[in-house]
């Protein structure tokens, strides 16, 4: 699931072709990851415009990043607009996807597990283009209810 203020290409796209790929953005990706979000011509390739890879998907139309080290092919589910808390249009959009496909990269399978700190993923952090990266981790167990 992800969320696009405005009906973007990305949400355009999904609705017409009901697929996508979430590919994991890293901090060795993010340069070329914030040139896809440039306000491009309808039909311009952001892939091409960042100068990204495309790699075949296998169950999906759309193409994957080449250098992402996880990548999710998905079907759309839904498409909804959400509204404000009052009600009104917030021009918002959701896009819940089913995930149909999975590609990860061998070297960040570690011990039978996807390792995170490996792929250096990134979060966006808001404001103006704040972003953090997983350096590290740490394991905390649900708790057992007496």
């Amino acid at each position: 699931m992800f969320c696009s203020a405005g009906w973007k290409d990305s949400v355009r796209n999904i609705s017409e072709t009901r697929e996508f790929v979430a590919n994991l953005a890293t901090r060795p990706l993010a340069e070329a990851m914030n040139q896809t979000s440039a306000a491009l011509a309808y039909g311009v390739n952001e892939m091409d415009f960042a100068h990204l890879a495309a790699a075949p998907s296998r169950l999906v139309r759309p193409p994957r990043v080449a250098d992402s080290p996880a990548a999710l092919e998905c079907r759309c589910v839904e498409v909804r607009a959400l509204p404000t808390l009052d009600g009104a249009a917030a021009h918002t959009w959701m896009v819940i996807g089913e995930i149909v496909g999975v590609h990860i990269g061998a070297a960040f399978i570690v011990g039978n597990q996807f390792s995170t700190v490996a792929a250096r993923p990134i979060a966006r952090c808001g404001y103006r283009g704040d972003y953090a990266e997983v350096t590290d981790l740490f394991e905390m167990v649900r708790p057992k209810v007496p």
